[in-house]
């Protein structure tokens, strides 16, 4: 059974497939007995061709297929849910999470006290447009207001969780920008660890400004109403 399991979204990513695939089994074999499970999102360029040709080069490949569009947090709860080992590590699949940083996550993770279950990748230094930079930093900044989730960077898909807790969680749309303050409301604790980020060098952004700020707006309302309903008690058996 594998100890670590790398879940990646993609929707459109053909040219990013085969390079990022290549940097995960460099980083990862001889360190840890691990899988990676691609789930497409019904991607309308060849992914899922490119994926089917990697699984003879990277045995430790799985391949998920949504039927019909559903979006990246589905795309993650759905490989979280296949998954076999009680670790999940998660990247996005536009390459500009460096699977290089996976090993920092898991030297965190085994350097902490048993309540922590979420290790977040940090962007300290974003490789992205001055309008996707704004954009996040204002995100940012009004998430971390209304949650208090003690989080510089919630957008980063670079992260590494304990599997049931994660399957505990409240899912909804877009809950993946939300794990640290979710995390929290179940009672566990959360840790941000620096990352590096890069440049996207094919395909093209999924989000835009006004997407991202719209549905976060709306997000935010939900997730703040369910972190002042959340309750967590502590037992003990005798």
């Amino acid at each position: 059974m594998p100890q670590l399991s790398v879940v990646v979204p993609v929707f459109n990513e053909r040219d990013n497939i085969p390079p990022l695939l290549a940097e995960i089994t460099t980083a990862l074999r001889g360190l840890i007995e691990f899988e990676v499970i691609y789930v497409d999102d019904d991607s309308i360029d060849d992914s899922r061709a490119v994926l089917a040709a990697q699984k003879v080069l990277h045995p430790e490949l799985r391949v998920l297929h949504h039927v019909t569009r559903s979006g990246q947090s589905t795309a993650v709860w759905n490989g979280v849910r296949a998954a076999k080992s009680p670790w999940i590590a998660t990247l996005d699949g536009d390459g500009q999470n460096d699977p290089a940083d996976i090993p920092k996550l898991l030297a965190a993770r085994d350097a902490a006290s048993a309540d922590l279950r979420l290790f977040a990748g940090w962007r300290t230094t974003r490789r992205d447009s001055f309008n996707k930079r704004i954009s996040s930093k204002i995100a940012n900044a009004v998430r971390s207001r209304m949650l208090k989730d003690a989080t510089p960077d919630t957008g980063c898909g670079l992260k590494l969780f304990d599997r049931e807790v994660f399957l505990r969680l409240p899912y909804f749309d877009h809950m993946h920008r939300y794990l640290p303050a979710l995390v929290k409301r179940a009672g566990f604790a959360c840790q941000s660890v620096p990352v590096g980020h890069r440049p996207r060098t094919a395909g093209v952004s999924k989000y835009g400004m006004l997407d991202r700020l719209w549905v976060g707006l709306a997000d935010l309302r939900g997730v703040a109403w369910l972190m002042r309903r959340g309750k967590v008690t502590r037992i003990e058996e005798l």
